[in-house]
């Protein structure tokens, strides 16, 4: 490969150095971030845990972000049908607009503001480099990429930069714009050398950079169930390694983040560090009918011989319950997470929603099926355009509730499952305290039933308790309402929020709502204890409005 088709002229290299030496100056006070031990700790030595949101669907669309089908399940193919609809210029126009609106300043203000520190990008190489046999830079992706970490800056945020989608795909999926639905990344060696050389280009285009915390190498490389994993899962390490040291050679400021096969979560390719400014990245989502807090204690022992931190760089897609548990267990084992998405279409799971333009549901056809009608190109053109409308973050639906369950603070919902994760004697005390769940959180005691139509709860006795950590942005009184039955009468429970205490008497055996007197919080964190003072009940929820 000749290297003139990725770096171009000296000139024009110089020129984009000085353009992102004016976007250096706007980067966090704090510094550059770095490992220390089983910590990320800033410039100044103090330890940082990062909360952040996933930018998926700006910068590699997807399908099921879109309510597409097969046929429109990646970026290239997302591309294919609008072009298809409304014609090669139009849609090329679309989506220069499309991308500038998608992410803006207003997003990143917004969630900055709701208390996330950190962005992870979803890269799409295509939208960086060219593919053929003399690939080019494309300057939009750049573009892209410099203005987000502008706006990062200036708002207090970083950015870990992920390559979702990396030259010739790393999964042979849709996730990674796959072309033929192989790992081609693998496959060829001329798409291991792009790789490395855009991964050159981004470290030397922010080596100076502070607003950019790390480099997430390759996302969920090496799926198990299509075979790549048992072919290729060797070579990951190897790939590794050359990438960090090709941009070593450049910076040797940044975190690296590397992710495990199969989804990020196979770590048997790992050695040991092969750098000393490491992070080491699983991904978390609790698919399993009916939920299942699912157990992190592997990736706690591999941390223990890796001596790096862990970090979540992907969670989410369920619903409140599961979020507040999340990311309370990831903290309470020292592990940062970022949330998967910031938003996407017509969705209640996610801390904003684009709402669905009308007439959508005839492209959602023509996407799902062969021979399905096509659209107008003039019906398509006002879906498309509504669309450029709707993903602005000022006309998308906001669900503070999400937001609250993903930060673990109130008003909301506290699910009685999702007490603390310090433990027998510090978050729960039950006296069958070598028994197993049977839902849930089944490496643990506290028993936990099915309420329909959906939903878990708690079965405590007398004598037993679980404790809880909320939080609130300002020192307030909240309504507080309990969701309880009598498993066995006369039931007392008692609440205590701090040094607050208050008991009530539970007399019905089908659920019911029970509104306790209110409560002050403090701003910032505080302790819930749930305990039962005679009886057994069984506690579905406390709500504090």
């Amino acid at each position: 490969m000749k290297m003139t088709h990725f770096w171009g002229n000296q000139a024009a290299f110089r020129l984009a150095l000085l353009i992102i030496a004016a976007f250096a100056g706007s980067a966090s006070a704090a510094g550059f971030l770095h490992t220390q031990g089983e910590d990320i700790v800033d410039a100044q030595g103090q330890k940082l845990v990062l909360r952040g949101v996933g930018l998926g669907n700006w910068m590699l669309p997807e399908g099921y972000m879109w309510r597409f089908g097969e046929n429109g399940d990646r970026p290239r193919r997302i591309e294919k049908i609008v072009s298809d609809l409304i014609g090669p210029e139009r849609a090329a126009k679309f989506w220069q607009e499309y991308r500038k609106e998608y992410v803006t300043e207003r997003d990143i203000r917004r969630l900055a503001g709701l208390g996330f520190n950190s962005v992870r990008p979803a890269l799409d190489a295509r939208l960086f480099l060219s593919e053929g046999e003399n690939p080019v830079y494309q300057p939009e992706g750049f573009k892209l990429l410099d203005h987000l970490v502008h706006w990062c800056g200036r708002n207090g945020v970083y950015v870990i930069i992920d390559m979702h989608a990396a030259p010739g795909g790393q999964t042979g999926q849709n996730i990674d714009d796959s072309a033929n639905d192989q790992p081609e990344l693998f496959m060829n060696p001329a798409n291991q050398d792009r790789l490395v050389a855009l991964w050159v280009k981004l470290a030397t285009r922010y080596r100076d950079n502070p607003t950019v915390a790390a480099y997430d190498l390759l996302n969920e490389p090496l799926p198990e169930r299509t075979g790549a994993a048992a072919k290729y899962k060797h070579e990951l390490e190897p790939l590794y390694r050359r990438i960090t040291q090709a941009i070593r050679a450049v910076d040797k400021k940044h975190m690296i983040t590397v992710e495990g096969a199969n989804w990020a979560n196979d770590w048997s390719v790992f050695s040991t560090p092969f750098d000393d400014n490491l992070v080491y990245q699983f991904h978390y989502y609790c698919w399993a009918n009916p939920t299942r807090l699912d157990d992190i204690h592997p990736f706690l022992v591999r941390r223990l011989q890796l001596g790096a931190p862990l970090w979540v760089g992907e969670t989410g897609e369920r619903d409140e319950a599961i979020y507040w548990a999340t990311t309370d267990y990831f903290e309470a084992n020292n592990i940062g997470w970022s949330f998967w998405p910031w938003k996407k279409m017509n969705t209640r799971n996610t801390p904003y929603s684009i709402k669905t333009p009308q007439n959508w549901d005839a492209i959602m056809a023509y996407s799902r099926r062969s021979g399905a009608p096509k659209p107008s190109p003039e019906a398509a053109q006002k879906a498309l355009d509504e669309l450029l409308q709707n993903i602005r973050l000022e006309n998308c639906e906001f669900y503070p509730e999400v937001v609250n369950a993903i930060l673990r603070r109130v008003p909301g919902k506290v699910e009685a499952e999702d007490y603390g994760h310090e433990g027998l004697n510090a978050s729960y005390f039950v006296k069958a305290a070598t028994a197993k769940a049977k839902y849930y959180r089944t490496s643990e005691p506290v028993p936990v039933e099915l309420v329909e139509p959906a939903g878990q709860a708690i079965q405590l006795q007398a004598g037993e308790w679980t404790a809880y950590t909320v939080n609130s942005l300002a020192a307030k009184t909240y309504a507080l309402t309990v969701k309880a039955k009598a498993e066995r009468a006369p039931a007392v429970i008692q609440i205590s929020v701090n040094d607050q205490s208050q008991e009530l008497a539970v007399e019905d055996q089908n659920w019911v709502e029970i509104k306790l007197n209110p409560v002050s919080l403090l701003a910032g964190a505080n302790q819930v204890k749930l305990s039962i003072k005679s009886g057994a009940v069984g506690v579905d929820w406390m709500e504090f409005q």
